[in-house]
């Protein structure tokens, strides 16, 4: 079910269509395809809206492509810009084009977590050092919504950015560093990403930017698992799904950790306890602007 497996057998010029919230087929899948066949030198665009899984091009894209490619009429498609983007709250599924995706101008920026996250903590650009220990009780049946709106919970950690005083616009693949242990021998490690504060409406795709999971277990192998040791440290990489989203002015993005994600993890019997090490954990960010960018719309 991975055609990774069988890219270099791809040789027809691609038009890749997908939804950033879906996640039946995650958008990485169409990222890294795409990706792929990029590296490939087969002739490759891609279109992403912000729903959920189908969703096809608008039909001007699909027929620009196939004229070029089926019928072979020189119509300049190839010279058209390569991501087409369906940007937040539009609904006649009018993109936006760009050069590229992700984002040429998007470059990854480190941000630090630090305080009571059990409540609220900061996530910040600079890295204060000795942060100390966190800790998560993991729970599954508190699903990841209501855990990042809840006031403060023993099963989540969260942290959050100031207020932008702009608009933000993140364009990539965010990947997180977590220094973690547990007291077993197996447990789940979740994150989401979300903007807060939590809309009324409490709909994902208007709260949650992306999400991802990782099992300590792997940390140093995907293919081959090695039972954690109660108490020991593991530092775990991983990066959430990619997406594209602009983060609007008055809103703060926050870093949510937690255990078990009741709809993507498996379900084990609650208590299993987590510990973060904050001095071994931060998120990067694909900002388009970089460090600069965010730096001036930080309040």
């Amino acid at each position: 079910r991975d055609y990774l497996n069988v890219i270099d057998g791809v040789k027809a010029a691609t038009l890749m269509s997908h939804g950033f919230n879906d996640w039946n087929v995650m958008p990485e899948h169409s990222y890294r395809i795409s990706q792929a066949l990029k590296d490939r030198g087969v002739p490759t665009q891609i279109f992403y809206h912000q729903g959920g899984h189908g969703g096809p091009p608008p039909h001007e894209l699909m027929n620009r492509w196939f004229t070029r490619y089926l019928y072979d009429v020189e119509n300049g498609v190839e010279d058209d810009p390569k991501a087409w983007i369906v940007r937040e709250d539009v609904e006649d599924n009018t993109p936006t084009p760009y050069d590229d995706y992700p984002n040429p101008e998007a470059t990854s920026v480190t941000l630090h977590p630090q305080g009571d996250g059990n409540g609220l903590g900061v996530l910040a650009l600079t890295d204060s050092g000795e942060r100390g220990i966190s800790e998560v009780v993991d729970d599954v049946s508190l699903t990841g919504a209501a855990l990042a709106q809840a006031a403060s919970s023993s099963s989540r950690l969260l942290y959050a950015t100031p207020e932008f005083t702009q608009d933000v616009h993140l364009s990539g693949v965010t990947t997180v560093t977590i220094r973690v242990a547990a007291n077993a021998t197996a447990a789940n490690l979740s994150v989401w990403l979300v903007a807060l504060p939590w809309t009324a409406e409490g709909r994902l795709v208007d709260n949650v930017v992306t999400r991802g999971w990782a099992d300590p277990q792997n940390a140093e192998s995907l293919r081959e698992s090695v039972p954690l040791v109660p108490g020991e440290f593991r530092e775990v990489t991983f990066d959430l799904q990619p997406d594209d989203q602009i983060v609007p002015a008055g809103k703060r993005l926050g870093l949510m950790i937690f255990s078990s994600d009741a709809e993507f993890t498996l379900h084990p019997e609650p208590g299993t306890q987590l510990s973060i090490d904050l001095d071994g954990t931060s998120i990067s960010l694909p900002v388009v602007g970089g460090r600069d960018a965010l730096g001036r719309l930080i309040s």
